[in-house]
């Protein structure tokens, strides 16, 4: 996608904007990719921005219009790959203290885009953008997830950057006494409470359908570290709330995935993308990195995962849709209740399905996983395909029950060493190395994805997104 031949100059060209102007940013883009100096990556850049806001509003451009409008954001993303790949590592290295300081990727963003003004878009840029509609974004979000995958894209920084996501949040440290004290915490839109040796996580997102989006997936994180850094708790379980939506009135559902509404309406993160995969979801399945477990660039790979980690259990109330379905695949034990199914329509959407490209695979076989990613199939639980999900099916009035008695064969006799029996399954499943390398592709092609016109036109098609409201 970014070795963009001389012919994609034309389109720039062709929009009718101002030929000097025109002619300016493509010479100072060119000559950014020769140079790979950040002053003619930051002049192209503006370049690029300067024409960019010549045009109409991104969904009011004409063919043409469209056409210039997509090549220059592609030329200065060209020169922003090439730029990052020379100096992605080192500033890694000079932001994190040489690796003796954990960022999660929000705050090296941050920091990257003050080192870096223009660019890496900063909070402030971005707050203002997200007052846009997807539709007429011009993709400033697109540099973040490039700058990402280049870290990833190297052993030492990716695992480093892996191993700080794994750390505890400041929010989860700073109310771990609480939840102690008293076993219960409500962060809004998840809680997370402790019943005998269990910890009970709780998706709270009742408007639509417990969907995972930008508010729902920083306080299910939290949750999950208090639920792992409990020191009675020997157990996790992942459940959906009961929900006021019309259909479902009064009932459980597991969840509807991510919230297309606000991803339409310009609302919905590219950052959230990474929290879940390298963050929730990848504490679920590896635990946490305890806080005296030291961290340097040249930590030896090969060595075991030094995580606090605790089985967990999700119950599935009628659906566990999009990233429902990727949780699925990062707990230990799923029980669904009759008549409850999955999918992964990720791809109708326009987007990647999380880590599930890399996971599926191995709970259903790589036939069935693409027919589940490719071409939308559905997989209801009880089901001789959906059991290769879910490892118990029950009617909806013994959902209660059966969570309790399987906590109970868990731990009732005593557990003897979960954590260890976990590490060494990934040793063969999911090796640490074996996820960085996916999200150095995933962290490229989601930046992409999450902005282009498809995803627009998938959600209008499919979601009737033009007519839904927040």
């Amino acid at each position: 996608m970014l070795s963009i031949p001389r012919e994609q100059h034309s389109p720039v060209l062709a929009a009718a904007l101002p030929s000097a102007e025109a002619d300016a940013f493509l010479a100072i883009r060119d000559r950014a990719v020769a140079t790979v100096a950040e002053a003619d990556l930051r002049a192209a850049i503006l370049g690029g921005r300067s024409l960019l806001a010549q045009l109409p509003l991104r969904s009011q451009r004409t063919p043409a219009q469209k056409r210039a409008g997509e090549a220059i954001v592609h030329l200065t993303a060209d020169a922003a790959w090439r730029f990052f790949r020379c100096y992605a590592v080192s500033i890694y290295c000079e932001l994190t203290c040489e690796g003796t300081q954990s960022l999660r990727v929000d705050a090296l963003l941050w920091e990257a885009a003050a080192r870096w003004p223009d660019i890496l878009p900063t909070q402030a840029e971005l707050a203002a953008e997200s007052d846009r509609m997807q539709a007429d974004k011009d993709g400033l979000e697109i540099h973040q997830g490039l700058f990402v995958s280049q870290i990833m894209a190297n052993a030492q920084t990716g695992h480093h950057l892996m191993r700080s996501m794994l750390r505890p949040r400041a929010e989860s440290l700073a109310l771990l006494p609480e939840f102690i004290a008293t076993g219960y915490v409500d962060l809004g839109t998840a809680r997370v409470e402790v019943q005998g040796e269990a910890g009970h996580v709780t998706i709270h997102n009742e408007r639509y359908l417990n969907s995972e989006d930008d508010t729902v997936v920083g306080p299910l994180e939290i949750a999950t570290d208090l639920t792992l850094l409990h020191p009675e708790v020997k157990i996790g379980v992942l459940r959906g709330s009961p929900v006021n939506h019309p259909k479902y009135q009064g009932q459980r559902v597991f969840s509807s995935g991510i919230n297309l509404t606000r991803i339409y309406q310009g609302k919905q993160s590219y950052l959230s993308f990474l929290f879940r995969s390298m963050g929730l979801h990848n504490k679920l399945y590896r635990g946490v990195l305890v806080e005296n477990e030291p961290d340097r660039l040249d930590a030896p790979i090969e060595e075991p995962e030094r995580t606090l980690e605790k089985l967990w259990i999700a119950a599935v109330d009628k659906f566990a849709i999009g990233g429902g379905c990727q949780l699925l695949l990062v707990v230990d034990y799923v029980i669904a209740e009759a008549g409850s199914y999955f999918n992964l329509p990720a791809r109708k959407e326009g987007f990647l399905p999380g880590a599930a490209n890399m996971r599926l695979p191995r709970f259903i076989g790589e036939r069935l996983a693409r027919e589940a990613i490719l071409f939308d199939r559905m997989f209801y639980a009880d089901t001789p395909e959906g059991r290769l999900i879910a490892n118990e099916v029950v009617p909806s009035d013994k959902m209660d029950l059966a969570v309790s008695r399987c906590i109970e064969r868990a731990i009732g006799s005593g557990m003897v060493s979960p954590g260890a029996n976990r590490k060494a399954i990934r040793q063969q499943t999911e090796p640490l190395e074996a996820l960085r390398k996916y999200l150095t592709t995933y962290t490229f092609e989601q930046a992409f994805l999450h902005l282009s016109d498809q995803l627009i036109v998938n959600l209008e098609r499919h979601w009737n997104a033009r007519q839904r409201k927040l």
